[in-house]
């Protein structure tokens, strides 16, 4: 990895890192409550959609301070849906990155309870910033919601669970990906160059970017899940197949799926270009999330 995004990287997690424990210092509430929220967050991940987040409003803006509130509830409600994602009526998975899914570290009700509410507490963090206008909460936690619901998110995991056992077109997983994965980037991507000011030519092509580098990350999870290390992903190698799930390589072969996967990496490049961004970092972290290896 290039050294300038990998400092960039190490940097942002940490800070984030430190916003989300000032948060949580303050909050009071059931102790078992917060254990197990905080648990889920300090799992460690890349903080991906955060850095996103912060990389977009530095294409136009400079102080990433007024985003922060923005990123840390991104990143709570993306920790709520990998433990709701994990119990047993959903995936059914013992470990996420290398340590116990948080229902078998506490249990199904806590495990529950901590990911509804991580869910609600994001919203009240942007509602509480005090850098923010008025105009600006009612925006980001408009976007923010539609992201992660039944028109987002939520509605995305629906798709893909009933698109299990079964045979899907690509453009059929497409609208999957673009839901269940795509759209908290795509909120990553618009609130960082909203909040920076950015035109509306400038956030119309950046959220047609983000649409594709919703997509480049599906692909190579899905490649990852055939071809990865089980020491490097935290979790088994195969268990999209062993859950009958339907994936890229399945529906393309391996090479077909990283041939789609360099389709979008063009398209995401050339709508960089158009949003006046292609000097960025944002290029950079394309590329990374087209190569990553966990």
């Amino acid at each position: 990895m290039h050294k300038r995004l990998q400092a960039y990287l190490e940097y942002y997690r940490q800070e984030l890192q430190k916003a989300y424990a000032a948060y949580f210092d303050k909050l009071q509430i059931p102790s078992n409550l917060k254990e197990s929220m905080l648990y889920s967050l300090d799992a460690g991940g890349k903080r991906l959609r955060p850095i996103l987040l912060f990389a977009s409003y530095e294409v136009y803006g400079q102080d990433v301070q007024k985003t922060m509130s923005s990123a840390v509830a991104l990143e709570m409600i993306h920790t709520y849906s990998l433990i709701h994602d994990d119990l047993p009526a959903m995936d059914d998975d013992n470990y996420r990155r290398g340590m116990l899914t948080n229902h078998k570290q506490f249990d199904e009700a806590t495990a529950i309870l901590a990911g509804d509410a991580l869910l609600t507490y994001s919203f009240e963090l942007i509602l509480n910033d005090p850098l923010l206008s008025s105009e600006e909460k009612v925006i980001l936690t408009k976007e923010l919601a539609a992201c992660s619901g039944p028109k987002g998110m939520v509605g995305g995991q629906i798709l893909d669970m009933e698109a299990e056992k079964q045979s899907v077109s690509l453009e059929a997983m497409e609208e999957i990906h673009a839901l269940k994965t795509g759209e908290l980037i795509r909120f990553a991507i618009f609130a960082g160059a909203f909040l920076a000011n950015a035109s509306d030519d400038q956030l119309h092509y950046l959220e047609k970017y983000a649409y594709y580098l919703g997509l480049i990350f599906q692909v190579q999870d899905d490649i990852l899940d055939v071809s990865g290390e089980e020491e490097k992903l935290g979790k088994p190698v195969g268990s999209d197949e062993q859950n009958e799930k339907s994936t890229y390589p399945k529906l393309l072969g391996l090479d077909g799926a990283i041939k789609q996967k360099e389709i979008y990496v063009q398209k995401a490049y050339e709508n960089l270009k158009l949003a006046d961004a292609e000097d960025s970092l944002l290029k950079a972290l394309t590329d990374y999330f087209s190569e990553r290896d966990h």
